[in-house]
């Protein structure tokens, strides 16, 4: 009967593993979760550590106690302990690859079943002519190209009169292309202001460093010390201080490192990691035929179908739209997010061995609304906050009219970056992101936990299908309708 009894005993404790070795081993991972994830405090009586299989298998007793339950019989027939439900954020448990396994085939499913409603409307000749018309005209690359040309260094001579008078023509000359030149498309136009857009704020911030940087050496406070555009040859980095910093080899590594902030040193990863940099390129390339397929597969019909309750102004269609175009516009969202920001930016930075990899932080637990504009673009936030925001708290202006102000110019370049492709000036990017102010004051006032984030995330997925038809309905208006009363569209 003893003997009986230690191998009941043995059976029921089969959750601790003795390991003869003396040390903790990790064992393979089953569903997520190690076989051994920490060990015990305490050894068995051979001397050996004894370790657990799970966290969550660990009962509330003590060692002592356990050794006491066994020769219960109640307890030897037990099959219920003292733990949390999965989905129980105390539970600890963190695996949930098969929801996004989930996700993925139900968008498959979603996707057959557009394909036996409408076909396959992928075409890859129809996306080549969303950026050019005319392969042999394309105005919109040759001011990307020709961006290049207009860079050089800015002497401390010809002082900020000069450097301000380029960085008015960086916004306003794509703007006059864009505007004249009638063979670019919406588009086209859109990604050479992009680029633009991102070339005048990184010039902002390499004129003001280094006009921090003469104020510091002025006052014999020469302390600054890093570089990352220049690196060493050996094992200790050098460090590069000013004005050793002005030169074309620096600037031009700033222009290409994903960041908008520029340093004397940035942060330098040791190595290109050529597996990193594939999965990258990879994803790059997958995510783009993703995009480009799921905008004409289901995104276009959609549009297309909504044409009609625009123009008539049927309100209840209009809604009925609006709410059909909401899933894949948050969707295709999500999905560029994951490319831009993961997937380019990581690529890019791998490439230039940029050390700063924090593109974006867990916006997606955001509570309030100022959360989200703070974590879902981190190279953005960073520059409006160094050279924008502390600047006007500086000069004494309140945190609420900062705050606002950096909302103002926000909702500016979202209108930059709409209106002018489009050629038509119309004022809804720009209401959409300063509606952004009271409602971001009325979920943090009234709406905490759960609640926040549920309004966050349904700002995200109305809010945007909302501007787009806005658009599309004044874009139909100007070249559709009035094209077809003059004698056909344009």
């Amino acid at each position: 009967i003893g003997d009986i009894m230690e191998e009941t005993g043995a059976l029921i404790r089969k959750r601790r593993a003795t390991i003869s070795t003396g040390k903790c081993v990790p064992l393979k991972q089953v569903n997520g979760r190690s076989e051994v994830d920490e060990s015990v405090n305490g050894r068995s009586d051979s001397g050996n550590i004894v370790t657990k299989r799970n966290v969550s298998d660990l009962p509330s007793t003590t060692s002592k106690e356990r050794k006491k339950r066994i020769n219960v019989p109640s307890d030897r027939q037990s099959c219920h302990r003292l733990q949390e439900s999965l989905l129980s954020s105390a539970s600890g448990y963190r695996n949930y690859r098969g929801v996004l396994n989930w996700c993925v085939v139900m968008l498959v499913s979603f996707l057959l079943q557009r394909h036996t409603e409408y076909g396959i409307l992928v075409d890859p000749i129809q996306v080549v002519s969303l950026f050019i018309k005319d392969p042999y005209n394309m105005p919109a690359a040759c001011l990307v190209i020709g961006l290049l040309s207009l860079q050089g260094c800015f002497s401390e001579r010809v002082g900020l009169l000069v450097h301000s008078i380029n960085l008015s023509v960086t916004l306003c000359f794509p703007v006059t292309i864009v505007l004249m030149v009638k063979s670019i498309t919406p588009v086209g136009g859109a990604s050479a202001l992009g680029v633009y857009t991102v070339l005048f704020l990184k010039l902002y911030s390499y004129k003001d460093v280094n006009k921090w940087c003469r104020e510091m050496s002025h006052a014999k406070a020469r302390s600054l010390a890093r570089s990352l555009s220049c690196k060493s040859s050996v094992s200790t980095v050098l460090y590069v201080s000013y004005p050793g910093n002005v030169t074309l080899r620096d600037l031009y590594y700033f222009v290409f490192a994903p960041t908008l902030c520029y340093e004397l040193n940035f942060p330098r990863s040791p190595r290109i990691r050529m597996s990193f940099l594939l999965r990258r390129l990879f994803e790059m390339l997958f995510f783009t035929q993703l995009l480009v397929g799921l905008t004409q597969q289901w995104m276009i019909p959609i549009i297309q179908s909504s044409m009609k309750p625009l123009e008539d102004m049927d309100l209840p269609m209009m809604m009925e739209r609006l709410l059909r175009l909401a899933v894949p516009n948050h969707l295709l969202w999500l999905i560029f997010f994951y490319w831009f920001f993961h997937s380019s930016l990581n690529f890019i930075a791998e490439l230039l061995q940029f050390g700063d990899r924090e593109f974006y932080r867990d916006w997606w637990n955001s509570e309030t609304i100022t959360y989200f504009w703070q974590n879902w673009n981190i190279p953005v936030h960073k520059w409006c906050l160094r050279h924008f925001y502390k600047p006007l708290l500086k000069s004494g202006v309140s945190k609420w009219l900062g705050q606002s102000a950096v909302f103002l110019a926000s909702a500016f370049f979202h209108e930059y970056l709409v209106s002018v492709p489009l050629k038509m000036l119309r004022p809804w990017a720009f209401m959409g992101m300063m509606a952004q102010l009271p409602l971001a004051w009325f979920v943090a006032r009234f709406l905490r936990g759960n609640y926040g984030n549920a309004a966050v995330w349904l700002s995200l997925i109305i809010g945007q299908p909302i501007a787009v038809l806005m658009y599309v309905h004044d874009y139909y208006v100007l070249h559709y309708r009035e094209g077809s009363a003059g004698g056909g569209p344009e």
